[in-house]
């Protein structure tokens, strides 16, 4: 053996150890500071090891250097670990029993595939001699993962074990993140073999089409088409997706956008990719987007698509989606998002930030040089003229109010996660966000109990940011459970509740498309006091605000205790969201309700009531 070769060791190499020691040691190796999971008979041996390894590795301060977070619910350990993933850019890991302890991860797992989240949920299984009787907690995980996760693995072979778990990590993180599952057999985790401190499977077949992909640099001629395109563009528009916070290409996008002056529209997703503060930046498009960016989207002549998908939330209708755009360009990190959905006249497939980068780079070597002060003139205009709006006047407490002066209060700044709903759109739309990683939603999923689970994740990843869950009635009573995990492991997340007693997007549906049949939304006869649930769970704070007038002081009190704080505020039980464009419908179609300004004569039409919000 070199010099070298024993230098690179691992420390631990050839040691004799338990495979739940190993795996332990690997979650330390991959820098993993935070477990959430639920303990349970099959991954006993692995909880056993995390406890041991805290115990003889504390920190100077006396702190364990990788604390297990235990939940309410194997589902909020899901949303936890998902929270503290799209908060830090790392991997979240979730560590749970077999049978309905891997089945209660399902719905986190799926919905962080749908929104390219790295997370690795480590499983415990029944021995692997039990595997298909029917044993005590068995289910078929693999079977049922393979369909919601980026790749499953079940661990037969104690000899794979290591080399296993690495390449979970390296599958999650690497090209378009996503999560990974590891099944493990509790005779695997008893086990005792030798430490072997390196090695992974080999995964040929992803990593050479993931090296084709990452080297996979722009070339000149490429770019030089590109800059022919924006040369020929009087009125180009930049629409950003996930990917680009994924990809951590956030300040190159905005190097990008600044230099030529090109305006920039985000996705739900894709929220404080561009700084919302600035006026290159026009917020959020879609369905429920800004009726600037909106607008923005049917004027623009040339448009550069970053790391988004054209999804059914943003083109509706893809035939006429960007009807005035002569030219269309997609950067995206998957080939298979490209002309998936809408045709493109020019792409690359690549690493986003390295791809930006040489874009900005060949655009100076040739001086480019574009001229969009019209353009720039038009978007204030589309700005000041079909800014958001709501009824100021009623003395009922409208939400859009409250979130304003939250955002007054944090500044861009906080860190804002929501459950799914109306109060998930207004959070979208009122909120600032000067950074990327501030806005943690369920987008492609739109799972309901999200909210509450991934702002205590996103607390621990990020403990001395501002955490504001901005969370409904119906979609907090999914995952409530978590209020006691919040005040136990003493987080200062900020709980706020937009109570409008029921299903406030499924009742605004109900009303435009169903002739007002409430069916199944009405919570009003529904007994829950938020209150002293959230006083039941330990929170010194817990409020209700019903007045109109004492709304400022209490939001400001609510923001700045120190400490675990719940809010639930009564709201008009009928604001609405708007803008608002109806499944399948083109922009021109959007419906911007009593108090924004709308360029075009809306007539009512039928729309396709099987299309989901």
């Amino acid at each position: 053996m070199s010099k070298n070769s024993q230098k690179n060791m691992h420390p631990l190499t050839g040691k004799k150890m338990m495979g739940a020691d190993m795996i332990v040691q690997i979650l330390a190796d991959e820098g993993v500071d935070t477990i959430f999971g639920y303990s349970g008979g099959a991954i006993l041996p692995t909880y056993d090891a995390v406890f041991r390894f805290n115990e003889e590795n504390k920190n100077n301060n006396g702190e364990q250097p990788m604390p297990l977070i235990v939940p309410a619910n194997e589902q909020g350990a899901g949303f936890m670990a998902s929270g503290y993933a799209r908060a830090s850019g790392k991997v979240g890991v979730v560590m749970v029993t077999s049978g309905p302890g891997a089945t209660n991860t399902v719905t986190p797992i799926r919905d962080c595939m749908a929104d390219s989240i790295p997370i690795v949920v480590l499983c415990g299984q029944v021995p692997t001699t039990a595997i298909g009787t029917d044993a005590f907690q068995e289910a078929p995980v693999s079977a049922i993962m393979g369909a919601v996760s980026k790749h499953i693995f079940l661990v037969t072979d104690p000899e794979k074990l290591e080399s296993t778990v690495r390449a979970a990590f390296e599958l999650a993180k690497t090209g378009r993140p996503g999560p990974v599952v590891v099944d493990i057999p509790k005779d695997i985790q008893n086990w005792e073999g030798e430490f072997q401190g390196s090695g992974s499977l080999p995964l040929t077949g992803y990593r050479n089409r993931l090296d084709a992909v990452m080297t996979n640099s722009l070339s000149e001629e490429s770019a030089q088409n590109f800059y022919n395109l924006l040369n020929s563009s009087e009125k180009p528009l930049i629409y950003v997706g996930g990917g680009i916070i994924n990809a951590n290409a956030s300040e190159s996008l905005r190097q990008l956008s600044t230099e030529y002056g090109i305006p920039i529209v985000t996705t739900l997703m894709a929220l404080g990719a561009s700084d919302t503060t600035k006026s290159l930046s026009l917020h959020m498009l879609g369905m429920h987007g800004l009726a600037s960016a909106n607008y923005a989207v049917e004027d623009c002549d040339f448009l550069i698509a970053i790391g988004a998908r054209f999804d059914d939330r943003v083109a509706g209708d893809p035939e006429g989606f960007a009807p005035n755009a002569k030219k269309i360009a997609h950067f995206d990190i998957d080939i298979s998002e490209i002309n998936k959905v809408k045709n493109v006249d020019w792409y690359h497939v690549g690493d986003l930030k390295k791809d930006l980068d040489d874009l900005l780079n060949y655009g100076k070597g040739i001086k480019f040089s574009g001229d969009f002060k019209s353009w720039h003139h038009h978007i204030s205009e589309l700005k000041e003229k079909y800014k958001l709006n709501y009824d100021k006047k009623s003395n009922l407490i409208q939400p859009y109010q409250v979130i304003e002066e939250i955002n007054k209060l944090s500044g861009g700044e906080a860190i804002i996660s929501t459950g799914v709903g109306q109060h998930q759109m207004w959070a979208a739309q009122y909120f600032d966000y000067k950074e990327p990683r501030l806005w943690l939603t369920s987008g492609s999923m739109g799972t309901m109990g999200f909210g509450l689970p991934a702002a205590i994740g996103a607390q621990f990843a990020k403990p001395n940011r501002l955490v504001i869950d901005i969370d409904g009635d119906a979609s907090i009573r999914m995952n409530i459970g978590e209020l006691e995990t919040a005040t136990t492991y003493n987080l200062p997340i900020k709980v706020l509740v937009l109570n409008n007693f029921g299903d406030g997007m499924v009742r605004q549906w109900q009303k435009l498309y169903y002739k007002g049949r409430m069916s199944a939304s009405d919570k009003s006869l529904h007994r829950k006091d938020f209150v002293k649930t959230a006083q039941a769970d330990g929170f010194k704070f817990s409020e209700r605000l019903d007045d109109k007038d004492k709304l400022i002081p209490l939001i400001k009190k609510f923001i700045e205790f120190d400490g675990p704080a719940f809010l639930e505020v009564i709201i008009d039980p009928d604001a609405g969201v708007y803008p608002m464009v109806g499944p399948g419908q083109t922009y021109d179609k959007m419906i911007t309700g009593e108090w924004i300004e709308n360029r075009n004569s809306i007539v009512d039409e039928e729309l396709d009531k099987s299309s989901m919000f």
